[in-house]
């Protein structure tokens, strides 16, 4: 009777309006997970297996706010995305594995030590020098492979980004963008020249890798380039479509040049 009298106490304290500061609104959430979790059925249910897939796409809303610029939605989502990770510590503290304070004396710990140039007397005046030094102490930290920990689970476009930017860092790389232009030339000419699916299929492979590379030496995220080109093609295409259903005809009534001359004057109507 008590423990319930407790978790009555804890609703009556998440929901009471007041002033907080921020390690009371801290509190607050760490509160509010820990009633969801002993009150709701579907909170009880969950594990760490199945709230991942919710976490990436948590991720990804966030990743939506901060492209439409929308300060409102970047704070719910924020929100969002904190509550998940919440979740993932109270999950670990039920296994005993770590708490909050473990989580983030890990952190500061890592930073510290991954910091020389800041916290020691370590010299790293340029990106590339900060870069470069992050990669061997992580070797140093135990790592079989410099590869190490680039997870799976991200998108390839990104995976193969972040692949390219280890090797790089110890100088296993081009050395100018030149090379790698000849390069995508060259890995167009064996897709075309590819017979079967599978040769195919492999060619394509590594014109994207190579693609992906050349990005770095433009200083672009493939993911956040193709991203915006997505955002881009969509917002031309609403475009068309409002044309299209305008005019009253079916779509497949347009010709390829209809749909072109739609097409340009979608772009010519942008900004």
């Amino acid at each position: 009777m008590a423990e319930k009298t407790t978790v009555e106490q804890l609703k009556a304290e998440i929901v009471a309006q007041k002033e907080r500061t921020l390690s009371q609104q801290f509190e607050r959430v760490l509160s509010l997970v820990k009633v969801l979790r002993q009150e709701c059925p579907w909170d009880r249910k969950q594990t760490p297996e199945s709230l991942a897939h919710l976490l990436l796409e948590e991720s990804y809303e966030l990743v939506h706010a901060i492209d439409q610029q929308d300060e409102s939605e970047l704070k719910k989502e924020i929100g969002d995305l904190f509550l998940h990770l919440c979740f993932q510590v109270l999950l670990g503290e039920e296994r005993g594995s770590f708490s909050f304070i473990d989580v983030f004396d890990a952190l500061c710990h890592k930073l510290v030590h991954r910091h020389p140039h800041v916290f020691g007397d370590t010299v790293a005046e340029t990106e590339g020098a900060v870069l470069k030094n992050w990669e061997a102490l992580k070797l140093k930290e135990g790592r079989k492979s410099l590869l190490d920990g680039v997870p799976t689970a991200m998108s390839e476009l990104l995976r193969a980004y972040r692949v390219q930017k280890k090797v790089a860092g110890v100088g296993f790389d081009w050395q100018s963008d030149d090379g790698v232009l000849d390069k995508l030339v060259e890995e167009i000419k064996e897709l075309k020249n590819a017979t079967s699916m599978e040769e195919q299929e492999d060619e394509f492979g590594d014109l994207l890798f190579t693609i992906v590379n050349y990005s770095r030496f433009l200083g672009a995220n493939p993911e956040d380039a193709l991203r915006k080109a997505t955002n881009k093609f969509i917002s031309r295409f609403i475009r068309v479509e409002k044309q299209v259903e305008a005019s009253d005809r079916p779509w497949q009534e347009y010709t390829p040049d209809e749909l072109d001359a739609l097409w340009c004057a979608a772009k010519k109507g942008e900004g």
